[in-house]
């Protein structure tokens, strides 16, 4: 019965990442409506003087930082939690099944980055060639959704596995490429708790706060460390204990618990702290500078060309087969709605950058590439039919 059980996880991600896609949909038109109205400066300021502190501990947060920092790690902890079930049990659980996911995402993480390192080599710009190569699972699943029977229930189960492998490559990306100084000594300690937590999953404890405690001992260590706190969240999903039986693990628990508070408040709460976003003129000459050229044509062009290329390459080389029920039209389309990057794009915006214009002019461009792309993506698949 392990199929079952994955089925019933999928569904429950599956149900919460559409709903909590229009949840921050609203959430970003309301960041936006506040930061171009009179309550803009003092929305900023609240964001900035209200801080987070711990007793003694060296941890004094604004409130900003408190979600970019903090609450993300909680939605990173998700992410890991999501791409470890799907290796063991779910999608990418065999060679014959992730290929197919794996190679596409590939695709559509290499393309954007290329195109994005073609319009801004040498310039002042060119750290932020990470910025096109995420998908936002969110965003992506709540536009699926919205098609219904129109496409096959296989694509956006296919969909789904190429945005965890994407948030994957992500993460990689944030840990190595965007730390800029790292302290050995708190990277040491941390070493130290996360193989803790392996020792806890080889001895299969199963009691989850065994893991959770020393979790957030990681994460203010890695904090310390330099490296960008929210990695701490993925390390720690990686040791909780799962099985590919019908048996409800720890790890599953987990996930069923953090998909309501991930999807309809901490992701929520990311969006509206980061997408008010003042519309200035400057801001439209910006989406053709190589900067906002770069993002759009990066996600929307460069996430469907890399999408499909590196799956038709797979699909020749017979590495994988297409989803059932589909064909290369709704392959094509699923790289447009891969081309929706807004939050880890929007994350790894605030890392490229120190310069509070590039930030401002990069969170444009994702939004733009993001609603281009969803808006085409909808539209193709829509017209496409279910193969039989």
């Amino acid at each position: 019965m392990p199929k079952l059980i994955n089925l019933n996880v999928f569904r429950e991600f599956y149900n919460a990442g559409k709903l909590g896609g229009i949840i921050l949909l609203i959430c970003v038109a309301v960041s936006l409506f506040i930061a171009n109205t009179d309550y803009s400066a003092g929305f900023a300021s609240f964001l900035t003087n209200v801080h987070f502190s711990i007793g003694s501990i060296a941890v004094d947060f604004p409130l900003s930082a408190f979600i970019n920092d903090g609450l993300m790690a909680i939605f990173f902890l998700l992410v890991g939690l999501e791409i470890k079930r799907e290796l063991i049990e779910g999608e990418l659980s065999s060679v014959k099944q992730a290929a197919l996911p794996v190679i596409a995402a590939l695709g559509g993480m290499l393309v954007p980055a290329i195109i994005y390192f073609l319009f801004n080599s040498g310039s002042k710009t060119a750290a932020g060639w990470g910025i096109p190569m995420a998908t936002d699972i969110a965003f992506a699943l709540a536009i699926i959704a919205m098609l219904g029977n129109r496409i096959p229930a296989s694509l956006k189960i296919f969909l789904a596995a190429l945005a965890i492998v994407d948030d994957l490559g992500a993460i990689l990306v944030i840990a190595i490429f965007y730390t800029n100084e790292v302290h050995f000594n708190y990277l040491l300690m941390a070493a130290g708790v996360f193989l803790l937590l392996c020792l806890l999953n080889y001895f299969k404890v199963k009691a989850i706060i065994a893991y959770l405690i020393p979790g957030v001992v990681l994460w203010y260590l890695i904090h310390h460390s330099g490296i960008h706190a929210t990695i701490a969240g993925v390390l720690v999903a990686f040791t909780i204990p799962t099985n590919d039986t019908d048996q409800l693990s720890p790890l599953e628990k987990l996930e069923q618990f953090l998909n309501i508070p991930v999807n309809y408040l901490i992701m929520p709460l990311f969006a509206l702290a980061n997408t008010n976003i003042t519309f200035q003129k400057e801001m439209l000459t910006g989406l053709v500078s190589p900067l906002g050229a770069g993002i759009i044509l990066g996600l929307f062009a460069g996430k469907t060309i890399g999408v499909t290329a590196f799956s038709w390459l797979a699909v020749k080389c017979k590495f994988g087969e297409l989803p059932s029920g589909s064909g290369w039209q709704h392959i094509i389309g699923l790289g447009m709605l891969a081309g929706i990057g807004f939050t880890m794009s929007i994350f790894i915006s605030m890392l490229s950058f120190s310069d509070e214009m590039q930030i401002t002019e990069a969170k444009f461009a994702v939004l733009c590439a993001s609603v281009i792309s969803g808006i085409s993506g909808f539209m193709f698949l829509r017209s496409t039919k279910i193969k039989t």
